[in-house]
């Protein structure tokens, strides 16, 4: 099923810089406005292997200034590049959306790159033709993985665990608190019996992309294109391999955190529409009198729902509206009843509406509250998070997700390990 195997990292020199100023959120989620603020932060900030200063010299830049940097940098020692083969394990401490302390632990490595079709790297969301081509244009200029796709593998019984953290304990390389807060701990794991067992236990699994779909699909590009082009198609080929994270979805760190519904363009129906439209689902109403309270209502009376249909609806009038029915075997994910019965059923709101910017898609409740009493929207549906579970069902029968379902946090920082394409 999933291949994978060790690789000879290209990394920081701790020596030489702060690894904590030089790592970066993934290029898809730092604004316009952010990017001059990671160029000026340190002169070899990650960014700088990234993307363009400017938003609008990305349409004709070809990235040599990226190609050129990476070089001097490895000239100047400021990457390093490790002796032998390893994976790389990380540990990530965070703070979760609750105040309590969280850690995911999982590891790079290099993926064999496998066709969606095969159903051994499975998507959850689709994918645009921007971004891919951009990634191509660079990945073609530097003939590196700068970025990395971060992936999830079922270990209900946590078999791997014992393994990485014997590596935080014996080979630690690296460490760097980021903007948010999170601290990232880089440790090597390269005894070969350590990777063997790493290896094999991957190589029985299918693995499900988290983040990065743009990323692994424009490596199957490039992939393909070098096939083209003679370069060949073995195992052994650089171009048939991608740089990849891979966390436990089963780990108590693994979050993965609901996206909310925010409905901007639509008036609230009266209680007539809700009734006749959701008769098969029960409601209770409880106050909220303020958007800081939120947090702790929807802790007490929506997420011990997990195992049913469910949803709270909060209009600013003082009141939530708890929303439930029960959940069947082969029931849809609560999201998709969600998306028909509620968002277009009660609200009117269709997909060409929602393209239209009819709905946003928030990640924090708490904000979406502030938000809304703020006039900035006219009712927000909060959501639970879907559970391991679903993603794993719904990417094995070769189906997405719906829409913005999921946010996996904490995302993965670029500038921890880099790989170069030759010689790897």
């Amino acid at each position: 099923m999933t291949r994978t195997r060790a690789f000879r990292s290209l990394r920081y020199d701790p020596a030489r810089v702060d690894l904590g100023r030089v790592v970066v959120p993934p290029y898809d989620v730092i604004a316009a406005e952010e990017r001059e603020g990671f160029f000026a932060r340190d002169p070899h900030n990650a960014i700088r292997l990234e993307l363009t200063r400017d938003v609008e010299e990305e349409a004709s830049t070809d990235y040599a200034q990226v190609r050129e940097t990476l070089e001097a940098w490895q000239r100047e020692a400021v990457l390093i590049r490790d002796d032998k083969p390893a994976l790389y394990a990380l540990r990530q401490s965070f703070q979760g959306s609750d105040g309590s302390a969280l850690t995911r632990e999982g590891f790079f490595a290099l993926l064999h790159l496998e066709d969606y079709a095969r159903g051994i790297v499975r998507p959850h969301e689709l994918t645009m033709a921007g971004p891919k081509a951009d990634r191509l244009k660079l990945l073609r200029a530097t003939r590196a993985n700068l970025s990395v796709v971060f992936l999830l593998y079922e270990d209900r019984s946590h078999a791997l665990r014992s393994l990485l953290a014997r590596a935080f304990e014996e080979a630690a390389i690296g460490k760097a608190e980021d903007a948010s807060g999170a601290v990232h701990q880089l440790a090597e794991l390269s005894d070969p019996e350590a990777v063997r067992r790493v290896c094999d236990f991957l190589s029985e699994r299918s693995t499900v992309i988290a983040d990065g779909h743009h990323r692994y699909e424009t490596a199957l590009a490039y992939r393909d294109e070098q096939r083209a082009a003679g370069k060949g198609s073995g195992d052994d080929a650089p171009h048939e391999w991608l740089l990849a994270y891979f966390a436990n979805a089963y780990a108590p760190g693994t979050l993965l955190l609901p996206i909310h519904r925010l409905v901007v363009a639509a008036e609230v129906p009266g209680a007539e529409r809700w009734d006749s439209r959701l008769s098969e689902w029960t409601r209770k109403c409880v106050r909220l009198d303020s958007a800081d309270a939120l947090p702790a209502l929807l802790a007490e009376h929506l997420e011990p729902l997990a195992d049913r249909h469910a949803f709270a609806l909060d209009d600013a009038s003082g009141e939530v509206t708890i929303f439930q029915r029960s959940r069947a075997d082969g029931d849809d994910l609560t999201v998709r009843l969600i998306h028909r019965d509620v968002i277009e059923g009660v609200f009117g709101i269709d997909d060409d509406a929602v393209r239209k910017g009819a709905l946003a898609f928030p990640k924090s409740a708490l904000q979406t509250a502030r938000d809304l009493r703020a006039g900035r929207g006219r009712a927000a549906l909060y959501l639970n998070p879907l559970s391991p579970d679903d993603v794993f069902q719904v990417t094995g029968k070769g189906e997405v997700l719906p829409q913005k379902s999921t946010f996996f946090f904490p995302k993965l920082p670029t500038g921890l390990v880099f790989r170069l394409l030759e010689d790897s």
